[in-house]
């Protein structure tokens, strides 16, 4: 989760570089709703980098929509003698999230000195796999999410250079031991670097999706956010090439994800074609220290990559990072963060947040409870409007790939409509004629609902 500047160039190079105009055309799937889509902010998290977070600080994430926190596990940190477990940190992080009704995403990583990092031989897996299943057996039932290793496709992280058939063995590992003895807490897989999609099929072809409950990526790119559209519709059918088919009484293909919205998550065990592998987003940001991007275009960048991610069926969509990392201004690992890195106690909220904090908090509230419904075809694949229901209301989202702001005409009844900046700032009222509604878009996503208050 470290040294994104690296591993961001080494994700583009990965993944499908694919334009965000060519997404809307190559693939059908892209960008159409599923029947049983969530309300936008279900699906929310973001990553931090403690367990003890400061007074107030999980209000704040709270605050801003956000229903997921993503942490590293570390196996180094809790089994620090071999077959001893403390577990306490994480005990103080879950009574801390519960708090605040917030989920844990909790990463299984990595190697462990008594062992050897990473885990690479049979002694060293089968060690890793039952300090796992201690892990979700002391949180059983809590609705955490295990996600089997971090980004084992990079030297950072699997030294001193990645091994996709390594990486198998210790995840079939780790995945039979969940079945036998946890069967029913949910183990995700592989959090590639990027949407690697040579080692995502060597994982499936090893049958990890058997063991997998989604299948997790990191989508960074430096380009336009949209493009992984096209991306997720490739992995998804790569899913279903390879997912298992073979109905068994036992239920052995491990328990789905279930809708990320219920108090209760409900675990299904069903195999063969009724069992649905979403896609999860789970990390993904942008420097706001990256060349050509400040903080304001970092906040603009937040809200179509969440925007992308909802409109395509990712469940849940994790952001890069909570915090800033620190104040080196020449040092993009320190600027991915919502909030400022220096803590206020003494202030409401105890971080200064950046536009993009802003840009989180008016997203989630201005689609609270709303569901995707359409993208609406205005005329030119680099224009995005998308659409989102709650019962006979509809709000949108609207904004353009292209570097020229340009108007756009959007097929709505006469009335009149409020216009809201990404950043939660009102800008005016506009009327729509008996035949649409015309409104200026550029980079920045701007927001349109109907003005009840006035007589239609």
């Amino acid at each position: 989760m470290k040294l994104r500047l690296g591993l961001t160039l080494l994700s583009v190079s990965l993944s499908l570089s694919i334009s965000a105009d060519r997404t809307f055309t190559n693939c059908p799937q892209a960008w159409f709703p599923n029947a049983n889509s969530e309300t936008f902010e279900q699906g929310l998290g973001v990553n931090i980098h403690f367990t003890d977070p400061q007074p107030g600080e999980m209000k704040m994430i709270a605050a801003a929509g956000f229903r997921w926190v993503r942490m590293d596990f570390k196996w180094d940190a809790t089994e620090r003698e071999r077959g001893h477990y403390d577990f306490s940190a994480y005990d103080r992080l879950m009574q801390s999230l519960d708090q605040f009704k917030l989920r844990a995403l909790f990463i299984l990583d990595y190697g462990n000195p008594l062992y050897g990092t990473p885990p690479r031989t049979e002694f060293a897996r089968q060690a890793f796999a039952g300090w796992a299943v201690a892990a979700a057996k002391h949180f059983a039932n809590r609705g955490v999410t295990w996600e089997m290793y971090n980004e084992p496709n990079v030297p950072m992280f699997w030294p001193p250079r990645p091994n996709v058939d390594e990486y198998i063995v210790l995840a079939l590992t780790v995945g039979r031991a969940f079945r036998v003895n946890v069967p029913t807490e949910k183990l995700i897989g592989p959090a590639t670097s990027g949407i690697d999609f040579n080692f995502l099929e060597a994982c499936f072809k090893a049958g990890l999706l058997d063991y997998w409950s989604a299948v997790s990526v990191h989508p960074y790119r430096r380009t336009n956010p949209e493009g992984a559209a096209n991306e997720y519709c490739r992995l998804r059918q790569m899913i279903d090439q390879y997912r298992p088919r073979v109905r068994t009484r036992s239920g052995s293909d491990g328990p789905s994800l279930g809708r990320v919205g219920d108090d209760d998550l409900t675990v299904s065990t069903a195999s063969g074609s009724d069992r649905v592998i979403p896609i999860i987003s789970g990390e993904w940001g942008f420097s706001s220290a990256w060349p050509g991007i400040d903080e304001g275009k970092q906040g603009a960048l937040l809200t179509r990559e969440l925007l992308t991610n909802i409109a395509n069926d990712i469940p849940i969509s994790i952001w890069y990072d909570w915090r800033e990392d620190g104040t080196d201004t020449e040092d993009a690992e320190h600027h991915f963060g919502l909030v400022r890195n220096a803590y206020l106690p003494d202030h409401a909220q105890v971080y200064q947040p950046k536009p993009a904090y802003l840009a989180t908090k008016t997203l989630t509230n201005f689609f609270r409870r709303y569901r995707f419904e359409q993208r609406l075809t205005v005329g030119s694949d680099q224009d995005y409007v998308l659409v989102f229901a709650s019962g006979a209301d509809r709000r949108i989202a609207a904004w353009t790939t292209s570097t020229d702001a340009h108007r756009i005409a959007i097929p709505l009844a006469p009335g009149t409509f409020l216009i809201t900046k990404h950043t939660g700032e009102s800008t005016t009222s506009i009327s729509a004629n008996r035949q649409s509604l015309t409104i200026e878009v550029s980079t920045a996503p701007i927001y349109v609902r109907r003005d009840h208050a006035i007589a239609q």
